[in-house]
């Protein structure tokens, strides 16, 4: 399996990874779960991001970021050069959010854009 460490393309704020922390700890997760930020097509503005926690695979790029491992896939980590993954608990929109400076266009909430 070929897996590459580089620079990530997107950084996590230690708010979202002391949460991803705490999931990773109440799923008991096998060792080899990481944090998976992803794009595909989809949403009300064409591209939809997508967070899961996965394996790595074949050609993801891997970083670390407060000691929360991330994997991107070559095709995502185009379309988020440069985003921060940042998480809130606020009653009105907990939940993680990205901002991603490649975005042109965005949906109303913030899960879809379009570069």
């Amino acid at each position: 399996m070929t897996v590459m460490q580089q620079t990530s393309p997107l950084q996590i704020t230690e708010r979202a990874a002391a949460h991803v922390r705490s999931l990773l700890e109440k799923e008991q997760a096998a060792p080899a779960k990481y944090l998976r930020v992803y794009v595909e097509s989809g949403g009300c503005s064409g591209m939809q991001y997508g967070l899961t926690f996965d394996e790595k695979r074949d050609g993801d790029l891997v970083s670390q970021c407060h000691e929360v491992e991330v994997l991107t896939d070559p095709v995502s980590a185009g379309h988020l050069q440069g985003s921060i993954v940042d998480y809130s608990d606020d009653l009105n929109s907990s939940g993680f959010k990205i901002q991603n400076p490649k975005a042109q266009n965005t949906c109303g909430c913030g899960k879809s854009f379009q570069s």
